[in-house]
């Protein structure tokens, strides 16, 4: 406190009784946050006891976070602290998902040993927002059915339904999954893939087949495969034929066969295992060696 009766304070006296800087304080003063009582003879800034007060409120906002316009919004009384403070919230949950968006693309890089292109890509796809995200997974479905009008409706309809997206607080496994999908739904070779599936499906169905009934016949391979693993029945021998021969009748085999390894390949058992971790559902059964003792079955028939 200057010593002449007046009871207030520069800003040097302001500094040693509240532990601040000179220049933290002038700098507050500066931006209107602290304004001066009155000015000395000499023209310095003096200050009272309610600056003080002030002063300490200005230091913990400022500590918490907020921005020199919320707190002079504060201080003039045209908000409040708890609306600033619950603004504040949203503002570090925002910042929280992002740093760990962040965290997780970095351990997905060093899991990876990934270079710095592939870092770049990565961190792009992962800040994607729900909107592009969303986006990307229907410019995909689109281009598999386009013009395909006799594909499983109900093949159509669960394709276009997935919604993928990452939740607010992802953990490192589903940003390392979206951006392995992403990468994957975005590469012309494995969009061919899957336009080759819808065309399969739509050349395989009329107009007026039963719609569902696509989903039923993978099913039923699944259940073959396994049966006939739990039973040690090996591909090629009498039973393994005689299981081929109960579910398929006298259909085509290589038309089968064709069909069984478009779409039972590994990348599209991955596609499914990704989109399962993105949602945060485990780890799915992808039935690959289900599938695969069907096409070895498969395989092993014909050439006898």
């Amino acid at each position: 406190m200057i010593e002449d009766g007046t009871g207030l304070f520069t800003i040097g006296e302001l500094a040693r009784a509240t532990g601040l800087t000179v220049r933290t304080i002038r700098y507050w003063s500066d931006e209107g946050a602290l304004p001066p009582v009155t000015r000395s003879a000499g023209g310095y800034r003096l200050y009272d006891a309610a600056s003080v007060a002030r002063l300490e409120l200005i230091r913990t906002l400022r500590e918490l976070g907020l921005g020199l316009d919320d707190v002079r919004k504060v201080l003039a009384g045209e908000t409040t602290v708890a609306r600033v403070a619950a603004a504040h919230v949203a503002a570090l949950d925002a910042q929280i998902r992002s740093l760990k968006v962040t965290r997780a693309v970095l351990s997905t890089v060093a899991r990876r040993g990934s270079t710095a292109e592939e870092m770049t890509l990565m961190n792009k796809l992962a800040r994607l927002s729900a909107a592009e995200r969303k986006r990307i997974m229907e410019e995909f479905v689109d281009e598999m059915f386009h013009g395909l009008d006799t594909v499983d409706p109900a093949i159509r309809e669960r394709m276009r339904s997935i919604a993928v997206d990452l939740p607010q607080e992802p953990t490192p496994e589903q940003v390392d999954a979206w951006v392995e999908l992403a990468e994957l739904i975005q590469d012309p070779e494995f969009r061919a893939q899957m336009r080759k599936v819808a065309e399969f499906n739509a050349a395989d169905r009329g107009n007026d087949t039963v719609a569902g009934r696509s989903m039923w016949f993978p099913m039923r391979l699944v259940q073959l495969g396994a049966q006939a693993r739990e039973r040690g029945i090996a591909p090629g021998t009498p039973e393994a034929e005689e299981m081929l021969r109960e579910l398929l009748g006298d259909a085509d085999r290589a038309a089968v066969l064709e069909r069984m390894e478009s779409t039972s390949n590994d990348r599209l058992a991955r596609y499914r295992e990704l989109l399962t971790a993105v949602k945060g559902q485990g780890t799915p059964r992808a039935h690959r060696e289900e599938f695969a003792w069907v096409v070895a079955a498969l395989r092993a028939g014909m050439a006898g």
